[in-house]
């Protein structure tokens, strides 16, 4: 039967082998001696491990890999010396198994064996999951490339895991994983961890394969990762296969995502309405009646303790008066990320039939719900969060930034200027930028000192006092419960701060307008994208503006309105001509066009030239900060 069992691998192999010649491809065995590159490379011994079966590719030295196609199926006649020892391997594997561990060299995490090509093609042809072998690693040279970073990403996670067999396409994952699995960044697994692991993956892998995981061009591993964010780890630990295969399905729009290379679309202004606006419909319910919007608002802090939750109460509040008889809204005040499942249960369970949550913190939680309630319409306030069955939105604040550094430059006796930033996330870097080139421009001596208020053992106002600058960029609008006057573009005089100008953030004007896609029925319009939609308007939508006060004088006034209406026109980008970061040119106008596209403005991971400070590393963050960032946190693109 082992010689019939031979037969079937050799037509295996010899299909596999016609079909790499006709691609033009190497139809036997990888050789690693003409991969590795001509320096000498470090080495060292990972002793006796378990070695992912689809993880060997090849043989360490040439002439070794000639009886075997590309995928170690074997290529030499059945009447072969060859054949015979291949037949024999295979009964003894039927019988007894193989335990006798192959020698492999490891490099870039694929494996190439010197001794014990045979009784891997014969476990490769029964399927096997792994094969024992005494394993050397070769260990490349780093460098920027993706590849190279993401392999000592692994080579550190291993270890710590001993974990070999997950793979992953994009930078940070593995520590991804370390976190999602409930470990430190530097705690070591135990055996029964990996154990525990193991029977997680193996059966997410199974399903996901059945699912038709096979035809995304995403690793196994990018979805586990995905799935592991949206469910958590210890709940999927608990759930049995069949239901591991509900998750599956319910998150596959999710997989789907990960492999589109621009995930995110932007929607820079709202849809012009479609219907007029006296024959808008809402909804229509069961029995063919208008159904009335029910929203919930989800707060992180209360309104009088935070001036971004403030800014979105005046928005629901705005909002419950411009359509007084078509929508009730509740708001919920000083959620957390431990209570947030429970808050969007409670609001889905009240009726609420659409949900803004105002944090970056509440996404996971929001993309949760929306899977598990398809007919609720889910919001979170974000920036570059890709999620298929949830809507994302934020405002495009580098335009009103640019006017408040412009208005800073102009008052800069001193030419020196203080920037307090809070957290460094998709949207913060090109407010601080746009801030530093809008000074720039009408001030080219003027230099913009960063400070972050959530950098931990750092006291803000000592900064300040031995700094003196001459105007400071503070929070964006006043603290009902602070009642000071220290919020945007100020300086200080006789030890008391004067206001210049705020930025304003019209998330009233916001949910009207969104509101009003839903009622005229252009939101469905964006249900068939494969992408995720992120709503990011501004001065054009009226959504973002620029207050100036009366201690302003005439001409700055003149100026920021002249600017105003550029930017609000499409007329002028604070991202135009040639940009200059603190290392050098990052854009040529030449080479780039006239200006930053908008994801490469959302993105943004460089600070003007004329910036002093940095972003700061997630160690330097308070414990506060610190999932706000996890969340959505700014990573040097690759």
């Amino acid at each position: 039967m082992s010689l019939e069992d031979y037969k079937k691998a050799y037509r295996l192999g010899k299909k596999d082998y016609q079909a790499r010649m006709m691609r033009g491809e190497r139809p036997t065995l990888q050789v690693l001696d003409e991969i590795l590159p001509s320096e000498a490379l470090p080495m060292t011994s990972l002793g006796l491990v378990q070695i992912p079966i689809d993880h060997i590719v090849g043989t360490r030295y040439g002439g070794r890999g000639n009886a075997f196609s590309g995928n170690y199926m074997p290529i030499l006649e059945d009447n072969s010396e060859f054949a015979a020892k291949w037949a024999s391997l295979s009964t003894a594997h039927m019988e007894e198994g193989i335990r006798d561990p192959i020698k492999a060299w490891e490099y870039m995490n694929r494996f190439y064996v010197e001794e014990g090509n045979k009784r891997v093609s014969v476990m490769k042809y029964y399927e096997a999951i792994s094969i024992p072998g005494t394993v050397t690693r070769i260990l490349p040279k780093r460098t920027d490339d993706k590849e190279s970073i993401i392999y000592y990403e692994f080579v550190d996670f291993y270890a710590l895991s001993q974990i070999n067999y997950i793979e992953f396409s994009k930078v940070g994952s593995f520590a991804k994983l370390q976190a999602a699995v409930g470990k430190a960044p530097d705690e070591l697994w135990s055996d029964d961890d990996r154990l525990d692991f193991n029977s997680i993956y193996t059966r997410f892998t199974a399903a996901y394969e059945a699912k038709g995981g096979s035809k995304l061009s995403i690793t196994p591993g990018d979805a586990f990762l995905s799935f592991l964010t949206l469910y958590g780890y210890d709940r999927v630990n608990g759930i049995t296969t069949d239901e591991m295969k509900t998750l599956i399905a319910k998150a596959w729009e999710e997989f789907e995502l990960l492999t589109e290379e621009d995930k995110i679309e932007l929607k820079m202004d709202p849809v012009p309405e479609k219907k007029p606006l006296l024959t808008r419909l809402l909804p229509v319910g069961l029995k063919g009646g208008p159904t009335r919007l029910k929203i919930a608002f989800v707060y992180d802090k209360t309104p009088g303790a935070s001036a971004w939750t403030y800014s979105h109460e005046l928005g629901r509040l705005h909002l419950e008066q411009a359509f007084p008889d078509e929508v009730s809204t509740v708001p919920y005040s000083g959620i957390t990320a431990q209570t947030i499942e429970s808050c969007l249960e409670e609001a889905i369970g009240s009726g609420c039939n659409l949900i803004f949550t105002t944090s970056p913190v509440f996404a996971e939680a929001s993309v949760k719900a929306a899977i598990e309630h398809p007919n609720v319409r889910i919001l979170n306030c974000s920036l570059n969060t890709s999620h298929r069955y949830i809507r994302t939105y934020y405002a495009r604040m580098h335009e009103a930034k640019f006017l408040m550094g412009a208005i800073a430059g102009a008052m800069a006796e001193n030419n020196r200027l203080a920037y307090i930033a809070d957290y460094p996330l998709f949207g913060t870097i090109s407010n601080i930028n746009a801030f530093a080139l809008g000074a720039k421009m009408i001030n080219p001596r003027a230099q913009v000192y960063l400070e972050w208020s959530t950098k931990k053992d750092v006291d803000l106002d000592d900064q300040l006092r031995r700094l003196n600058p001459a105007c400071i960029s503070g929070k964006d609008m006043v603290i009902p419960e602070e009642a000071s006057r220290f919020f945007g573009i100020y300086h200080m005089v006789d030890g008391h701060p004067r206001n210049l100008a705020m930025p304003l953030c019209h998330w009233g004007r916001f949910y009207e307008k969104l509101i009003r896609t839903i009622m005229d029925g252009t939101w469905k319009y964006d249900d068939d994208t494969a992408k995720a939609i992120n709503y990011w308007w501004g001065m054009s939508s009226g959504v973002v503006d620029v207050i100036c006060s009366q201690n302003l004088p005439i001409g700055t006034k003149r100026l920021v309105d002249l600017l105003k209406h550029t930017i609000k026109a499409g007329e002028f980008n604070p991202f135009s001509g040639t940009l200059y970061s603190q290392t050098g040119i990052v854009k040529s106008q030449a080479e780039w066009g006239d200006s930053l596209t908008p994801e490469q403005i959302v993105k943004m991971d460089w600070l003007a030239e004329n910036v002093i400070g940095s972003i700061p590393e997630d160690y330097e963050l308070t414990e506060q900060a610190k999932p706000v960032v996890a969340q959505q946190g700014i990573k040097k693109q690759v």
